[in-house]
């Protein structure tokens, strides 16, 4: 599949491959390391519901502050030559605290690095999503967006099982697999996952070269705060393209968010086996593998809008599944449902974005951008707690999230009607 990519956007791509490992690693290890850490009743240690909520609050803590440094370090980073030290340095600060993450011995130590982890992971996605502008032509945007979740889903695979085997060979499953500490375990997890996020980052900072900036004028910087209220006015009043897109995208992103992160719940609340859930998990990446070629492939003959509204349609359709969840069979069926239209419906979101906004601001533009992709799936999580709370099944919170993409179809459909404000 890369022989179809120039060597530019071949870096690019790699890329995705190299953050997807510490995605994957977030969503299944860290949060189990995190409470082998914390829970206990040795000094210093706490309970499991105290451990869940701090974990959360640190998610909701890193969430903030992206949304906040966004926008502002994406304006900075649109003058000429500064975008790839940005991104530079968040990457490479982000694999430090990757690496380090694995040496931590205390609990607070540990959720403070990974903190600081996450924060430069997500800046350098907001650097990394508005290079796309430079690397590649609106005509193969679509094409080269969706190459870059497909081959960084297939590709986290990789560090990932090795991470789980160092889980498992430190007593992670059971004690008699155990052939070291939990310690070294976690420290070849955090050491693979950071030094093969490093090593396939290279080719883009070697590569890279930001074609559409603004010139920095005297005293810019003490500009920023003023040019991102003029840029947010200006899509709430005049760019009504960018502004329905945005609100359609934060209502069926957030359903997608709260799929993605309550996937372990959902098969806890049924009663699954965990072994169960994380092999389909993980055969999950393959099938958004597989799909985000196939999306790739097609937007080649058919429009963005189209293809985007296909994967809402489909997540539609999965939530409405949800309602028949019962068995580990189910459950799988549900995760290929997900995983056709994963990688996709935010593959097709990103490059279709790229499209409709002014190309030397592409920074700014998707800092704002990440405020509504970071801020979603909270809606969707009050949204499941509150049915649970309310007294219903995991199946009906599901299918409640079906709401969140009928809306965001409606609100993408009416931004398509809408002119492009920012003719290229």
């Amino acid at each position: 599949m890369f022989k179809n990519l120039t060597k530019t956007e071949r870096a690019w791509v790699l890329y995705d491959v190299g953050n997807s490992a510490f995605t994957m690693l977030a969503c299944s290890l860290i949060p189990i390391w995190f409470k082998d850490l914390a829970i206990g009743t040795a000094p210093g240690q706490i309970t499991s519901d105290q451990a869940t909520a701090y974990y959360s609050i640190s998610i909701s803590v890193v969430t903030v502050i992206v949304a906040i440094l966004g926008p502002i370090c994406g304006a900075i980073a649109d003058h000429k030559d500064m975008k790839k030290i940005f991104f530079t340095t968040a990457v490479s600060v982000g694999v430090v605290g990757c690496i380090l993450n694995g040496f931590a011995t205390s609990w607070v130590v540990f959720i403070v690095i990974y903190v600081l982890t996450r924060i430069f992971y997500s800046a350098s996605l907001t650097f990394y999503d508005s290079m796309l502008n430079d690397v590649t032509t609106e005509e193969r945007m679509d094409q080269v967006s969706s190459y870059g979740y497909a081959w960084g889903y297939i590709g986290s695979c990789i560090p990932f099982i090795i991470a789980m085997v160092a889980y498992i060979l430190s007593g992670g499953l059971s004690p008699d697999l155990m052939l070291f500490s939990p310690q070294v375990g976690r420290i070849i997890g955090y050491a693979v996952t950071g030094v093969w996020w490093f090593l396939v980052t290279m080719p883009l900072i070697r590569n890279y070269k930001q074609y559409n900036y603004v010139e920095a004028e005297k005293h810019e910087i003490g500009k920023v705060f003023a040019k991102i209220a003029g840029t947010l006015k200006k899509i709430a009043t005049q760019d009504k393209k960018v502004l329905f897109f945005l609100i359609a995208f934060f209502l069926y992103i957030d359903g997608v968010g709260t799929i993605i992160d309550n996937c372990i719940n959902i098969g806890t609340d049924l009663g699954l086996p965990t072994v169960g859930q994380v092999i389909f998990l993980l055969a999950t990446q393959v099938v958004a593998f597989g799909g985000s070629l196939v999306f790739a492939r097609l937007s080649r003959k058919y429009d963005t809008v189209t293809l985007i509204l296909i994967c809402i349609f489909g997540y539609f359709c999965v939530c409405l599944y949800a309602l028949t969840l019962k068995t580990l069979l189910h459950f799988g069926i549900l995760a290929f449902g997900v995983g056709c239209f994963q990688g996709s419906i935010q593959s097709l979101s990103r490059s279709y974005f790229s499209k409709i906004i002014p190309a030397e601001n592409s920074g700014e533009y998707f800092g704002i951008y990440d405020i509504f992709a970071k801020g979603a799936s909270f809606l969707g999580s009050a949204v499941i707690a509150w049915v649970k709370l309310a007294g219903g099944t995991i199946n009906i919170a599901v299918a409640s999230l079906a709401v969140f993409f009928a809306l965001g179809f409606l609100f993408l459909k009416l931004a398509d009607r809408q002119p492009l404000q920012n003719q290229r």
